[in-house]
């Protein structure tokens, strides 16, 4: 029987394994719940397999909400200032929590107390350093072997649930490379995995993050593991091969150099039927696809395929031929509906545009009417924008569509002059407008409208609950390579290309997404520290490997002021069945519209609650989420603020939710939408909380990570009770 409680038990300082009393107490903790009767998990990322967000737990009600205390505080000690996140949704599984750190450490706690059990490192498993965020991880058993999932870096590592150390049977001594069989070589292009996976009998399957901007990148195939040796068992191709369905719907060798239509926000699985749903992202460049010209299947579609076998059941694309990276953010939600006095198990996808498109979960079918809509041409160079777009005709989008004049926000005379100064400078804003040189308005925003977080659904009712942004963005494209030059001649030119996103092409950075200024940086690291950087990565910041050395050093070159260098424009490291970089245009970077005060330029909401009655496609509330104190301060009714991280949802009739920026974790009334409590985060709660009882208590935890939208970083986990 596996101990939890003492996973290390004769280790130096362990306590030494209990006997008498004390033995008994032990093996009463060991039993099963349904023995104790007190215990209730949160088994698997966003609560179960059909990524719910709900939990039958109703010890915590909107009675007693108000009177919730920190019960425990985790400090993982990884953090960085101002430069990570946790966006971890943690796993509670017969008492213990499995979470990630800051660094990507994988740790497992007890759940009653917070106090570390294990922790396992990457770094020092040979990784040359884990970068990025994690949003959970996976628990599996099968006889007494219990295992833990989750990928760090490019390595997918299997750890011992009771030890945290790596399993030396799966892959290469308890990890295996996912960059490896993708169908090309990616060793020297971006592959990780941000989301956990998901388990079906013995197969892990796990979707991917790859590059988004000019240049090569990794395609998105989905591949499900053997859990116990790591090896492939299937691989469906996201950008079909000759013979494969939707091959026609790409130019003849796309499939060869075009990345993406990837998996990154993880997946949904109808264990019953074996049906997987897949959320399938854009593919790249995500701005510009005159080399990609057509439908482009299967990105940006909901893809049902059978979970044991890989075979394709249904899809449906919810963007043809993308061209403002409006892929799916998050996993579906499955629930069950009512209709004409029938139930109808149905899937449900949240997105970036802010509507909802609700399926029939066996055949694919609309359950409300989805319309095809003109969409704007393109005039870029090469770029043929698809003339129509699908639309659901129900429930309404939760967060607003058309950032018109009447929209600019009127929180101060300056502010108000501000935005229609840039306002009429740049294209009017409609409905699936492509990106442009003048200036494209992106609302809501890169973030959503729906984002990572995903939507919670009450299965007894078939109310979602989702939160959205309502954030305006700009997208400006530009031309990709210094004037009289030609693209990937200088150093200058490479930096347009892959760093100016992140960067902006003034290297003045972005504070507001954790990307530091550039302008400076000769104070803080000298030429080989940022071509070291460059080829191998930091943090969140991906390796470049695939330029060759001469590329690498002309971008730290440019990067530190010095005189331009002229490279060989084809002298790419990378593998010769890969385009090099050569799209004829990049962009200015992921830019937040805001006022001079840093207040969205657009009238409040900035961002909401709402409860959607998919049984009628009605809603049912729609509330503000979070405020600015300053701004109450001055009278005016709370705001809402752009948020990040999911809601849960519970039996005790409560909504929880942090996610918004001013760091708080709030309760709301499921059924009316009233705030019923709420408390300050020791930094911003960026991701899902997750609900547990143990030993007759409940607790709810959440990750206290910031380091979004300009706010601190932190490093802990904090968990929430009722007074014993």
């Amino acid at each position: 029987m596996p101990c939890h409680a003492f996973p290390n038990r004769n280790a130096p300082g362990r306590p030494p394994f209990p006997t008498g009393p004390a033995l008994c107490l032990w093996l009463f903790l060991l039993l099963p719940a349904t023995t104790r009767g007190a215990d209730q998990d949160w088994p698997s990322y966003l609560g179960d397999s059909g990524r719910s967000h709900f939990s039958p737990l109703k010890q915590i009600h909107r009675g007693n909400v108000n009177r919730l205390e920190v019960a425990w505080t985790y400090h993982a000690g990884d953090a960085r200032e101002n430069r990570s996140q946790i966006q971890c949704n943690p796993l509670i599984i017969k008492g213990v929590l499995y979470a990630t750190s800051p660094g990507l450490k994988a740790v497992a706690l007890e759940a009653a107390t917070g106090r570390e059990l294990w922790r396992f490192d990457p770094a020092g498993d040979g990784n040359a350093g884990a970068f990025g965020v994690n949003r959970g991880v996976v628990y599996w058993s099968g006889g007494n072997d219990e295992r833990i999932l989750y990928v760090a870096d490019h390595f997918l590592y299997a750890l011992d649930a009771r030890t945290g150390k790596p399993i030396p049977t799966f892959g290469k001594q308890g990890r295996v490379d996912i960059k490896d069989g993708l169908g090309r070589d990616a060793s020297r292009l971006l592959v990780s995995a941000s989301s956990p996976g998901i388990v079906f009998r013995d197969l892990f399957i796990l979707g991917t993050r790859v590059a988004e901007g000019p240049g090569p990148a990794a395609p998105g195939h989905l591949r499900a593991y053997n859990i116990r040796t790591g090896e492939i068992v299937w691989t469906f191709h996201t950008i079909p091969h000759p013979g494969e369905l939707g091959y026609e719907t790409w130019p003849p060798e796309a499939w060869k150099f075009i990345g993406g239509v990837n998996c990154w926000p993880g997946m949904t699985l109808d264990e019953k039927r074996g049906l997987l749903f897949v959320p399938l992202g854009s593919a790249t460049f995500d701005f510009w696809g005159g080399n990609r010209i057509g439908q482009n299947l299967f990105a940006n579609c909901l893809l049902a395929v059978d979970a044991a076998t890989g075979t394709r059941r249904w899809h449906y694309q919810l963007v043809h031929h993308d061209l403002a990276d409006r892929d799916p953010p998050a996993p579906p939600t499955l629930l069950t509906v009512k209709r004409d006095g029938r139930s109808i198990d149905a899937v449900a996808q949240v997105t970036k545009s802010g509507v909802v498109f609700v399926f029939n979960r066996e055949t694919g079918e609309p359950l409300f009417p989805i319309e095809e809509r003109p969409a704007a041409p393109s005039d870029l160079q090469g770029e043929s924008a698809w003339p129509t777009q699908p639309w659901p005709t129900r429930p309404a989008p939760f967060a607003r569509q058309l950032f018109t004049a009447n929209e600019i926000t009127d929180l101060s005379a300056e502010s108000h002059r501000a935005v229609l100064d840039r306002f009429v400078k740049i294209r009017p804003h409609v409905p699936f407008q492509p990106p442009s040189r003048e200036g494209t308005i992106i609302f809501p925003g890169f973030d959503g409208g729906a984002e990572w977080g995903g939507a919670a659904v009450d299965p007894r009712h078939g109310i979602l609950y989702v939160n959205a942004n309502e954030m305006p963005w700009i997208l400006t494209m530009v031309e990709a390579h210094p004037a009289g030059g030609a693209a990937l001649s200088s150093g200058e030119g490479i930096y347009q290309q892959i760093c100016a996103a992140c960067h902006g092409l003034s290297r003045s950075g972005d504070p507001a997404r954790a990307f530091p200024s550039l302008l400076n940086i000769g104070a803080k690291l000298k030429k080989p520290d940022i071509i070291q950087l460059l080829g191998h990565g930091k943090g969140v910041m991906p390796a470049f490997a695939f330029l060759s050395p001469a590329q690498i050093e002309a971008v730290a070159g440019f990067i530190l002021g010095e005189t331009p260098v002229n490279v060989d424009p084809h002298a790419s490291a990378a593998a010769s069945d890969t385009q090099p970089l050569g799209e004829p245009y990049t962009h200015t970077g992921y830019n937040r519209w805001l006022d001079p005060k840093g207040y969205p330029a657009v009238k409040p909401p900035w961002g909401t609650l709402n409860a959607i009655d998919l049984n009628t496609g009605e809603y049912v509330w729609k509330t503000p989420l979070g405020e600015y104190p300053e701004l109450k301060a001055q009278g005016i009714p709370p705001t809402g603020t752009e948020n990040y991280g999911g809601p849960v949802v519970t039996a005790g009739g409560l909504v929880f939710i942090a996610a918004s920026k001013d760091e708080m974790l709030h309760a709301f009334d499921q059924k009316t939408g009233r705030l019923l409590w709420q408390t300050k985060l020791p930094a911003g709660g960026y991701a899902t909380p997750s609900t547990y009882q143990v030993n007759g208590r409940q607790y709810v935890v959440i990750a206290c990570g910031g380091g979004k939208m300009g706010t601190k970083s932190g490093d802990a986990y904090v968990a929430f009770a009722l007074p014993r």
